[in-house]
């Protein structure tokens, strides 16, 4: 036996026991509470930091081997602006004395703390507003957690922390976004401001909408832009952020010449669909495929069958047992398997572990915050039958299990839409 394969045998080993306790206390966890977990151990560095005013002091950052030549403190933004919306819809569940309640009840205070920090220009925190393009996209974030968590997260701001938002979110009007999911960023912000009452631009809403429903390709994709690419863009992007954009503009009462509410029907039963071909895609051993662009998004990649499930609104062909089932497996593949998190507690760059070079030019790790928005489901209460009904096989575990599965078919639209006037 070699030198070098001795210790890989010993390491083994002495990693065996580890990894047994570590599954023997999983076992121990309902669903609810190995996703609360998770959650938190993600939220805590960056929001217990960043309510002190030390996120940018305490952060250990990691940028992508080929990033551009931007200003790098766009980590920040990103990583708060992200991670904000994944967890803000757990945030919006009442407080309780349970564990649960306890460190959803201290995460949003820090939350509010953070935000308040993100807009004020003497705080050590202060985010990089209007120094990159970049700024459009992780500012729309920001806004599209408000949308998630309106009388959480957007109410109690005190005034002039919501003036400070507007005035930014405002200001970002300088940056032409490309022909791309972009447009989305600039409706998303737009949409907020609507609601919010505040003054906003109307041509960037309706004109991302109108370019949406262009590059609309049919079974529940979206091309991102004039050309379709085969990535998960539908997933980060167009599905939420579409609804979000047409919900918000409905809320505001705007009127215009879009039927804001049939535009939104429509949007629901393409992420619908989009939820159902998600759900296929989950193996039997809890991996889906790896394709395209921003794969270190990891599990955004599934966010529309989060959304749908936190929403109330699975499609009819899928239980809410089956799709937790599923989510939790995919969970537990990517999180018990591998080390997602650096030795100061914050995501690392990769798809399943530290993989930095299979980011793009743009990532940091920061970017990668988009993962939280799995966990929308924790919005729900415990009592909802996502969390309270029994797992069960997922489509994938039925059919290569040699049991009865659904078949699937080609999806259209029915809903035809016609400018009001």
């Amino acid at each position: 036996m070699t030198k070098k394969l001795f210790l890989l045998t010993v390491a083994l080993a002495l990693l065996m026991p580890l990894q047994a306790a570590k599954k023997a206390k999983q076992a121990d966890q309902t669903d609810r509470e190995y996703w609360c977990s998770l959650a938190y151990k993600m939220a805590r560095p960056v929001l217990e930091n960043m309510a002190k005013g030390e996120l940018q002091k305490n952060m250990k950052t990691e940028f992508s081997p080929s990033f551009d030549n931007r200003d790098r403190s766009v980590v920040y933004m990103e990583t708060f602006g992200r991670l904000m919306t994944g967890i803000a819809p757990w945030l919006t569940l009442p407080d309780d004395e349970t564990a649960e309640g306890q460190q959803r009840r201290q995460l949003r205070e820090w939350a509010l703390a953070a935000y308040k920090n993100a807009v004020d220009p003497d705080s050590p925190d202060y985010l990089c507003w209007g120094r990159s393009g970049q700024n459009l996209v992780d500012a729309a974030f920001l806004a599209e957690s408000f949308l998630r968590a309106w009388d959480t997260l957007w109410m109690p701001l005190d005034e002039m922390t919501k003036q400070r938002y507007i005035k930014e979110f405002q200001s970002l009007r300088k940056i032409d976004p490309p022909y791309s999911n972009w447009l989305l960023f600039s409706s998303t912000i737009e949409s907020l401001l609507a609601k919010a009452g505040a003054q906003f631009d109307e041509y960037r809403v309706n004109m991302a909408c109108r370019k949406v429903e262009e590059w609309y390709v049919g079974d529940g994709w979206y091309a991102d832009g004039p050309n379709f690419a085969f990535d998960y863009y539908s997933s980060f992007v167009f599905h939420p952020m579409y609804l979000e954009t047409l919900q918000a503009m409905i809320d505001s009462k705007k009127s215009s010449r879009l039927d804001y509410q049939k535009y939104y029907d429509r949007a629901l039963k393409r992420a619908q669909r989009f939820a159902i071909i998600l759900e296929r895609f989950i193996s039997p051993e809890g991996t889906f495929p790896v394709f395209g662009r921003s794969i270190t998004y990891r599990l955004s990649a599934m966010q529309p069958l989060a959304l749908m499930a936190w929403y109330g609104k699975l499609p009819e062909e899928l239980t809410n047992g089956q799709v937790r089932a599923a989510l939790t497996k995919v969970l537990h593949r990517m999180f018990d398997v591998q080390e997602n998190f650096n030795n100061a507690g914050f995501l690392t760059i990769g798809f399943c572990g530290s993989q930095p070079d299979v980011a793009d030019w743009y990532t940091n790790n920061g970017s990668v915050y988009m993962t939280s928005m799995m966990f929308m489901p924790l919005g729900l209460p415990a009592s909802q039958p996502f969390w309270s009904d029994a797992p069960q096989p997922w489509t994938q575990v039925k059919a290569w299990g040699g049991q009865p599965f659904p078949k699937d078919h080609r999806w259209a639209d029915d809903i035809q839409i016609r400018d009001r006037w």
